[in-house]
């Protein structure tokens, strides 16, 4: 299964996700502005695409790639933990 296929249908084919609806699916714990001021101090790794590089206020969004990359990564981690916690290989 490919996560970024998935991601594909699930935001339509876009190719930058804005950071609302990053939050909404993925960190719904969290507001928009809170997102973004953990990933400036490096406490989620995600890079963020500034729409308009030259102003601050712009569009913020996260590369479908990159988001897919960090699911993959995050999965990887908890499968890790999960083996590690109960023996089995999974």
């Amino acid at each position: 299964m490919n996560t970024a296929f998935l991601l594909m249908a699930q935001f339509n084919g876009a190719a930058v996700i804005p950071v609302e609806d990053v939050c909404n699916a993925f960190f719904s714990h969290l507001t928009p502005g809170k997102f973004v001021q953990k990933i400036s101090l490096g406490e989620i790794a995600l890079p963020l695409i500034r729409i308009d590089s030259a102003s601050q206020k712009s569009a913020k969004g996260v590369h479908l790639l990159d988001l897919a990359a960090w699911i993959d990564r995050q999965r990887a981690a908890a499968k890790k933990e999960c083996e590690q916690l109960t023996g089995v290989k999974l």
